[in-house]
């Protein structure tokens, strides 16, 4: 098997060519990535569910909008914490209940009291389920055109508005990929 670079901490932004319905514009947050697989969750799949609703203890912690997101098709009756510690950068020593995933961003242990972190949290959002991938293919889904990869930002978790996600991480990009914010949501209608 060939060694695979390591995307863990990158987002993976759905192409407009992407057939998948799970995955049509979605901005997924890879939070593991190697030989074994991938797993992240989508960032911009907002539920009408309160986060108090399910792990009342989190609700104040949440940011807006407080609803869980639906973080992909797999095991949607987990849930999973990911948080913003502003500087949590690589070196410094985590706070209890956070595992960093990269840079800021982390994964919350949603088993330990709210009151561990509430001090040091920049934002949270909670997720129902994830996306995951077996070995080798979120590879091939890449050479298939199927995704872009691009660099994170601590605000990409927390962003106010989650359904204009895609067009600002597309739109943000200092390429070619900045065009493709412009793709029409039903191309037909062109």
């Amino acid at each position: 098997m060939t060694e695979v670079s390591s995307l863990t901490g990158r987002l993976l932004v759905a192409t407009p060519a992407l057939a998948d319905p799970n995955f049509d514009r979605a901005v997924v947050l890879l939070l593991d990535h190697d030989e074994e697989g991938s797993l992240g969750v989508v960032l911009n799949r907002p539920t009408p569910v309160d986060v108090g609703d399910i792990l009342e203890g989190w609700a104040d912690l949440a940011g807006e909008p407080g609803v869980v997101f639906q973080g992909g098709p797999v095991s949607l009756d987990s849930a999973l914490g990911v948080a913003v510690v502003p500087g949590g950068a690589a070196g410094e020593t985590a706070p209890l209940g956070w595992r960093r995933v990269h840079g800021a961003i982390g994964l919350v242990d949603l088993e330990a009291p709210p009151e561990l972190l509430a001090s040091v949290l920049g934002s949270l959002r909670i997720f129902a389920g994830y996306a995951g991938w077996g070995p080798g293919q979120l590879e091939d889904e890449l050479v298939d055109g199927a995704w872009y990869v691009v660099e994170s930002e601590p605000g990409d978790v927390s962003s106010p508005a989650p359904e204009r996600l895609w067009r600002e991480v597309l739109r943000r990009q200092r390429n070619e990929l900045a065009m493709v914010a412009t793709y029409p949501d039903d191309p037909s209608l062109n």
